[in-house]
């Protein structure tokens, strides 16, 4: 028997217990900092989503208001999110932001003004649904607070129409202008290929589309004004 040969093999498998046991823990590490970095983030976002719950519940001194009015802003911001997925662009989960709302990023380079301006619509559109279905609640059991709710509802969504800069009408009123000024481009792989005519239809659509729900969500404010404080 080869004893420095018996010597050296003994030697080697504790090494390799230990190599083994060091890759499965750096692979495990791998595992779980990188769901830490997916679910993190997540879990980042439904925080801020349980902060504004509370600072809303506290704001309008009840928790089932402050609740409402979260998920309100949430349909809101989902809206966006939908249409964005129709029109297959990458974009982000809602983040909230304690006493000024939510938002989503979406990637829309060399995207025409008329489909940004669809994105834009679909949050006030939605959320004004989800207004509408607080007030049909709030009317079929005679419950003021789900009115007042709604009201807030469609106050919200009515004031992001405003044609103003980082509000969802300011992206809606540039798209108009600039699809009824601005040369459409045609682009190849992300390159620039060729100036086409304004598209002036589509301006026409998007601006008539504006115009009909600012006013259905104007209408509905102020049919709810009555039962709520605003």
């Amino acid at each position: 028997m080869d004893r420095e040969r018996v010597v050296s093999t003994q030697a080697q498998e504790p090494r390799g217990i230990v190599r083994r046991s060091l890759e499965r823990l750096l692979g495990s590490g791998v595992v779980i900092g990188g769901a830490a970095l997916k679910w993190g983030f997540l879990f980042a976002k439904f925080f801020a989503f349980f902060v504004s719950f509370a600072a809303y519940s506290f704001w309008f001194g009840s928790w089932q208001f402050g609740l409402g009015f979260v998920l309100l802003i949430l349909v809101h911001e989902l809206g966006h999110v939908a249409e964005a997925r129709r029109q297959g662009l990458p974009v982000t989960l809602p983040t909230f932001i304690p006493f000024f709302g939510a938002f989503v990023t979406v990637q829309h380079g060399n995207l025409p003004p008329w489909r940004s301006a669809l994105v834009s619509l679909a949050g006030p559109f939605v959320g004004g649904l989800g207004a509408a279905g607080v007030w049909a609640v709030g009317e079929a059991r005679n419950t003021t607070w789900l009115v007042v709710l709604a009201n807030l509802g469609f106050l919200l969504n009515a004031f992001n129409l405003l044609p103003i800069g980082f509000l969802d009408g300011g992206t809606v009123w540039r798209a108009v202008t600039d699809s009824w000024h601005r040369p459409r481009i045609r682009f190849e792989n992300g390159v620039p290929m060729e100036a086409l005519a304004p598209d002036r239809k589509h301006a026409v659509l998007v601006g008539a589309f504006y115009v009909l729900l600012a006013a259905a969500l104007v209408g509905a404010l102020l049919a709810t004004r009555h039962s709520g404080m605003l």
